[in-house]
């Protein structure tokens, strides 16, 4: 999934008229005022400093971009993930993009209690999540070169947005929910025809030239992300596919795909009866009542069936768990 430039900030807001007391009142210009809720965040590559440091974000910056090239199956660096997919892949424009798993508040955010691993986490922890699960691979030494870069980097970014507070495009774009169930038959149709022409109508991916690693990513099969990735979650998938596809047709904050088509074509790519995946070693989630709703893999704390939490509707799940005092994981 090609990544794309995200604008850093919307222009907002106008001129305030003030008018003075004299006879010969003149107006005078404010300067404009762009509400932080207003922006998007972007981190100036130019300003990351020269110095120790520095060399630290710019590595842990290329590890995001070309994590195959340096800790992939055939990595310069050691070989750490499974498969050839890239952070940016998922994280695109290395982990800034607006809506697009973003991860330029993850510094501050962590440690952060998990209910996949029912327990606090470190961010270098989470870091190493995804090598073991969507790149199904190893992880990282917490003190090797290559994790404090990745540390390093995302420290950096974090420097670019406000603290302490909610930002534009830090999350995902929401989705609201059918009173049906997202259809896989539906998705298949959307996906050859927004989706097959990048991805393959097998999932495939398209390598580049060298085959070192991938223009676009495959979406299923021995070399794709595991069961149990946020992007095997339907919902969270189709907030992700919301924002960011088709590459071409969708703008930050501006999507292509209605929400119930991005539901359907998650459906589709996540519907494991037709299209395999590497095998997770662990489902996690030791207190089933933190599970996602959207994770298909029980026992469940309630008596929705797994094809209700894989598929939805959403809506019957989410309702009964506010009726039971509990917010709902999704």
């Amino acid at each position: 999934m090609r990544n794309l430039i995200v604008m850093s900030l919307m222009a907002v807001g106008g001129y305030a008229m003030i008018a003075s007391c004299g006879s010969s009142a003149e107006s005078k210009k404010t300067t404009p005022v762009i509400a932080e809720a207003e922006k998007f965040y972007s981190a100036d590559t130019s300003l990351i400093p020269h110095d120790q440091f520095g060399e630290a974000v710019r590595y842990g910056r290329e590890l995001m971009v070309n994590t195959a090239q340096y800790i992939g199956p055939e990595g310069s660096a050691g070989k750490f993930a499974g498969n050839k997919l890239n952070c940016t892949n998922c994280h695109q424009d290395a982990g800034t993009k607006a809506f697009s798993f973003n991860l330029m508040a993850s510094h501050e955010n962590y440690p952060q209690y998990r209910g996949r691993e029912g327990k606090v986490l470190t961010l270098a922890e989470r870091v190493n999540n995804c090598l073991t699960r969507p790149h199904n691979g190893k992880p990282l030494p917490l003190d090797s070169k290559e994790m404090v870069a990745f540390l390093a980097y995302l420290k950096w970014i974090n420097s670019f947005v406000p603290k302490g507070t909610h930002f534009k495009g830090a999350k995902n774009l929401a989705v609201s929910f059918p009173t049906t169930a997202a259809s896989p038959e539906h998705g298949q149709v959307l996906y050859q025809a927004n989706c097959s022409r990048c991805h393959g109508s097998n999932g495939e991916g398209q390598f580049t030239a060298d085959k070192s690693t991938y223009i676009y990513p495959p979406l299923w099969g021995s070399q794709s992300y595991q069961p149990g990735s946020s992007m095997h979650r339907i919902i969270k998938q189709a907030e992700w596919l919301k924002n960011n596809m088709p590459f071409d047709k969708a703008m930050p904050g501006k999507p292509f795909l209605s929400d119930a088509d991005a539901l359907d074509i998650a459906a589709f790519v996540n519907n494991d009866a037709i299209h395999p995946r590497p095998n997770p070693k662990s489902f996690d989630y030791p207190h089933i009542t933190e599970k996602a709703i959207d994770y298909d893999h029980g026992p469940f704390a309630d008596t929705f069936s797994i094809a209700q939490h894989k598929f939805g509707p959403y809506t019957p799940i989410i309702d009964y768990w506010k009726s039971k005092g509990v917010k709902p994981i999704y």
